[in-house]
């Protein structure tokens, strides 16, 4: 088994890392962004794309050193919902049970559930970023499939089968009912999300592997196929992907920043005894490409 690999950027500089589980993810040793040279930190970019997820520890940084560090991986993307922002820095998201004036900061027990951000856009983001700025001891963790590492597990009929499957993805949908925080669109919010249809087997752009692209919350259906068939279709698919043998589990440090690969990957965060514990994560999204 592999425990750690060098990767190298154009120039010669040279990242350890050892994988997060064999086979998948990468953590990044030693390494302070807001101090690392442009190799350095072309090199963290490489081993995201090599490995579908990165991790890197013990991290103080700045919010604009934090968009500095994400504009490496492409272009920044917007979140639809804009009222838990960070202050000034509108690609930051919070995600916390913190109030102030009893007021919650940021979002509250979001992403429970599997499935991979933006699904519902016609152009799903490419990446999630998640920097730890305060935990708890216990849960709060979260949970990331490797989707490439399912679909080769698949039997060849079945890769046949599912090969051509589109899904129908529908915001709407999602924000209706979803278990937490369910909410009615307004108009607005229904015109800007329109429902969009993507492959269930994806094609990742860097290299051709395939994902076993199944993500949940979104779909509405299958398409050609009744809607009981297909979501019960989903939820077996859902269940295989998700098994421990395919997964990786984060348990939180505070300075942890992890990112993770959207094309290949589902993911959902886990409950934590949000009266006993206070936790505050900000969240940047990358923009991603059409899925095929």
């Amino acid at each position: 088994m592999i425990t750690e690999t060098e990767v190298v950027s154009k120039k010669p500089t040279v990242l350890s890392i050892r994988e997060l589980k064999p086979g998948f993810g990468a953590e990044a040793l030693d390494v302070k962004i807001a101090s690392s040279s442009p190799p350095e930190l072309a090199a963290l970019v490489s081993a995201f794309h090599q490995h579908g997820a990165l991790l890197i520890r013990n991290q103080q940084i700045t919010p604009q050193e934090l968009e500095s560090f994400m504009r490496l991986f492409g272009e920044l993307e917007e979140h639809t919902l804009k009222e838990n922002c960070l202050a000034e820095h509108p690609y930051i998201y919070i995600l916390s049970n913190r109030k102030v004036n009893g007021k919650l900061i940021g979002a509250h027990n979001d992403g429970i559930g599997w499935h991979t951000d933006y699904s519902y856009k016609a152009e799903p983001v490419m990446c999630t970023m998640l920097f730890a700025k305060e935990v708890p001891e216990e849960g709060g963790d979260t949970i990331i499939a490797d989707c490439c590492a399912a679909y080769q597990k698949l039997a060849s009929d079945t890769k046949t089968k599912l090969n051509n499957l589109v899904l129908h993805h529908s915001y709407k949908y999602f924000m209706e009912t979803r278990e937490y925080n369910q909410t009615q669109l307004s108009k607005a919010l229904q015109k800007e999300n329109p429902d969009v249809f993507h492959p269930l087997i994806r094609t990742h752009p860097t290299d051709g592997r395939k994902a076993l692209w199944v993500s949940t919350g979104t779909v509405k259906e299958v398409v050609g196929m009744s809607v009981a068939e297909g979501l019960q279709l989903i939820d077996e698919l859902v269940n295989f992907v998700t098994q421990d043998r395919f997964t990786y589990r984060h348990k939180w440090q505070k300075g942890d920043i992890l990112i993770w690969d959207n094309r290949c990957t589902l993911h959902t965060g886990t409950l934590y005894d949000d009266e006993k514990y206070i936790r505050e994560m900000h969240r940047m999204w990358i923009k991603g490409n059409k899925p095929f």
